[in-house]
């Protein structure tokens, strides 16, 4: 049998204590903390007359144990520092993290049943989980890290484990511009669009920053509005005062219950919606969105494309998932007469985010392709103006912004929405 480390033993004498005086580690941290320091002072009294093993490090060993009861044991300092991206588990052993979109191995070494603990302990709050008859898993932790989990046998041997955090504090268009992913110029047209109620699609690829920029656009809809978001998992975090967020729902252990995105869109249109806000877009739900958008209620979401065009092509594609009787001469006029700019956002080789361009689609369809015009577009690695023009000119004229000087770069005061 192992010799146990001094962090072991201490680690052993807390969770006893923890047991027998009733502390809750997750919601009481300055209890936690008290009675961890009331361990180690003993233990540290009792080395030179006993067999113990030396303490060398407290202040190690203090964040170890407090880890390992309030947090997420050996991961938790990952989440806990502010350059870490992602976390993933491709085996006990295979710890990476993420650093500005470079990935490294960790030293973290865990064993199966600690990869099977941490993941349940992760899901617990959200009530979500993780077994053979649903083996995949969306969920969110605490501080907003979203969570995807798989176990085998859709994976060959070890259980997969994701953490994606949120660490660009973006609230705003601004911000985005101050962490330099787009010009000024460009936000201001974007603030204007979102403002005069055009519809809007954020493309890009995964970790791209799509709900970053998702969500800074979003917080830059007019306050007198009644907005309906629907995600997979709650990920969007509106900063407005008339907002309901509404989630997926996975199917209980006798297979119902289960609420698909598509329900929550149509859902949401009952709901008085000025405005309607979709996370991501993979499936058939697309279609809902589009009628939605078709009927002249303004909206946004989030599509994976490697480009604003490819994303307009998905948008012709997706819908046809809904059912044999959706043909591509319904959708693709829809989507030409729904959408009115499309912003992609990529991943600089430098692990940077920047939007690449900001097309619109002007409503015109010939032999069956959409067309679009280029409004932003990159050069020489920057966003410069090009020559195209969105669609709805007489929107922007009626919340009182010129057009020409908006999108000439000379900024003009808008009368109070």
């Amino acid at each position: 049998m192992p010799t146990l480390t001094a962090t072991e033993h201490i680690q052993d004498e807390v969770r006893e204590l923890v047991r027998r005086r009733g502390i809750d580690p997750v919601t009481d941290h300055r209890g936690t903390r008290s009675l961890i320091d009331e361990v180690i002072t003993h233990y540290e009294e009792r080395v030179p007359t006993s067999s113990l093993p030396p303490l060398l490090d407290r202040t190690g060993a203090v964040r170890t144990v407090f880890d390992s009861l309030a947090g997420f044991g050996p991961l938790q300092r990952f989440l806990d520092d502010d350059e870490v991206e992602e976390i993933w588990i491709n085996a006990p052993g295979r710890v990476f993290v993420a650093r500005r979109g470079v990935s490294e191995l960790t030293t973290v070494v865990l064993t199966p049943g600690e990869v099977r603990d941490l993941t349940e302990r992760m899901l617990k709050p959200s009530g979500r989980r993780l077994d053979l008859s649903s083996p995949f898993v969306d969920a969110l932790l605490p501080d907003g890290s979203r969570l995807h989990a798989v176990i085998p046998d859709i994976t060959r041997e070890h259980l997969s484990l994701n953490i994606r955090k949120f660490v660009v504090a973006a609230n705003g268009l601004e911000d985005l511009v101050a962490l330099g992913s787009m010009t000024a110029h460009a936000a201001r047209f974007l603030e204007a669009a979102v403002v005069c109620g055009l519809n809007i699609i954020v493309a890009g690829g995964t970790q791209a920053g799509k709900t970053t920029l998702l969500n800074t656009l979003l917080n830059s809809v007019p306050a007198r509005e009644r907005v309906i978001t629907c995600e997979e998992v709650f990920e969007l975090r509106p900063n407005l005062p008339d907002v309901v967020a509404m989630q997926t729902r996975q199917p209980n252990l006798e297979g119902n219950g289960e609420i698909r995105l598509r329900r929550l869109v149509k859902e949401a249109l009952r709901m008085r919606p000025s405005r309607i806000i979709v996370g991501e877009v993979r499936q058939e739900e697309s279609l809902d969105l589009l009628i939605a958008l078709n009927s002249g209620l303004p909206g946004m979401c989030s599509v994976h494309a490697n480009s604003a065009r490819e994303a307009v092509v998905k948008l012709c594609t997706l819908p046809l998932l809904a059912g044999e009787n959706v043909t591509a001469g319904f959708v693709v006029p829809t989507v030409a007469a729904s959408v009115d700019l499309v912003v992609h956002v990529g991943v600089e080789p430098n692990g940077g985010r920047r939007v690449r361009e900001i097309i619109a689609l002007p409503g015109r369809v010939e032999a069956g392709v959409i067309e679009t015009a280029d409004i932003f577009t990159s050069r020489g690695g920057e966003l410069v103006r090009a020559q195209g023009f969105p669609p709805h000119p007489d929107r922007f004229e009626r919340f009182g912004y010129d057009l020409p000087d908006l999108l000439g770069g000379h900024r003009r005061d808008r009368s109070d929405d």
